[in-house]
């Protein structure tokens, strides 16, 4: 996996998350609370993601064979978008069945010292890991805000980290108010309510994660910035005066294909537009090293069509995809 993948973060969240999950249910097991249990089997759930995104990382990087000639680096999108189903099924379902039951059937929290000091160390164990997420995001987002990053991002992991992160924060604070509330009310209804509010706040967090993913396993383009590096590279004026039309294509975060039909001059050569191919391939892996994967399609430049502009129909799909998803 590259640096872009964000294997330090991933590390970090996986060493915190497999220890706040050994504490969370040793206090479960003192306190009998449903938010501790619904908590701990959380954290367990994403540790076991972190392993998922640390496998799809290893094994996208198995070379290109004749049943896959474009490699494997989708396998970090399958194993993100893995992750979405754990987080929604193994994490949320479970802590809203939790916690109606709790709220059926509440019960006096024990030994109140547990839970309370567990949320707390796993409080601060959380916020160091989503520290080293969001440090190692601050490297590879640029001038993008936390919504764009998170939506147009192509290496998953960083996101799904961050997401896990942040809902774990966000998780923690609930479950701390519904044993705090349940405390201070003798009331283990509102213990129930936590693990609820932890349930759906899982939930919500598996169906972005989801959203996200499936754009990516479905296939994005290159960003505005890669396309138009990629534009002006291809056409230099003389040998390559317009392209006709193109495509680009995610086959992993780090592997990009670039499909175009390109215009020639009428009176060139089959070797002169060979090499004006081969020179217009050497400027794009230039300008854009990520495009591993280039095919250029000659045809005869018209003033006329190229009067035009690009055509968007010229090839199946219909009009040109954006950068948008």
């Amino acid at each position: 996996m590259s640096a872009s993948g964000g294997t330090k973060a991933i590390v970090a969240a996986l060493a915190a998350n497999l220890a706040i999950a050994v504490a969370k249910f040793v206090a479960f097991v003192f306190s009998g609370s449903s938010s501790m249990l619904a908590e701990s089997v959380h954290s367990l759930a994403d540790s076991g993601n972190q392993g998922l995104l640390l496998l799809g990382g290893k094994k996208a990087q198995r070379e290109a064979t004749p049943q896959h000639p474009f490699g494997y680096g989708r396998e970090r999108y399958i194993y993100a978008f893995l992750v979405s189903i754990v987080l929604f099924s193994v994490g949320g379902m479970f802590a809203i069945y939790e916690g109606y039951e709790k709220i059926k059937h509440p019960h006096e929290i024990e030994h109140w010292y547990w839970p309370v000091g567990v949320l707390v160390f796993a409080i601060i164990a959380e916020s160091f890991s989503f520290r080293t997420a969001i440090k190692e995001s601050n490297g590879v987002r640029g001038d993008k805000s936390w919504t764009e990053f998170v939506r147009h991002a192509k290496a998953p992991e960083l996101p799904v980290v961050l997401l896990e992160d942040l809902g774990a924060l966000v998780g923690l604070i609930l479950a701390l108010g519904g044993v705090g509330l349940a405390l201070l009310t003798g009331d283990g209804v509102w213990d129930g309510i936590g693990t609820l509010c932890i349930g759906v706040l899982l939930i919500l967090i598996a169906i972005i994660l989801a959203a996200e993913t499936k754009s990516l396993l479905l296939g994005e383009a290159a960003g505005v910035e890669e396309v138009r590096k990629i534009e002006a590279a291809i056409v230099d004026g003389d040998t390559v005066p317009a392209i006709i039309h193109m495509r680009t294509l995610h086959l992993g975060p780090e592997e990009l294909l670039v499909a175009a039909k390109i215009a020639v001059r009428h009176d060139e050569t089959a070797t002169e537009v060979a090499h004006a191919i081969d020179a217009a391939e050497a400027r794009i892996r230039e300008a854009v090293p990520i495009a591993r994967v280039i095919y250029l399609e000659p045809d005869i430049y018209s003033e006329a069509e190229a009067t035009k502009g690009a055509d968007p129909e010229a090839a199946p799909g219909g009009p040109a995809p954006t950068a948008d998803h």
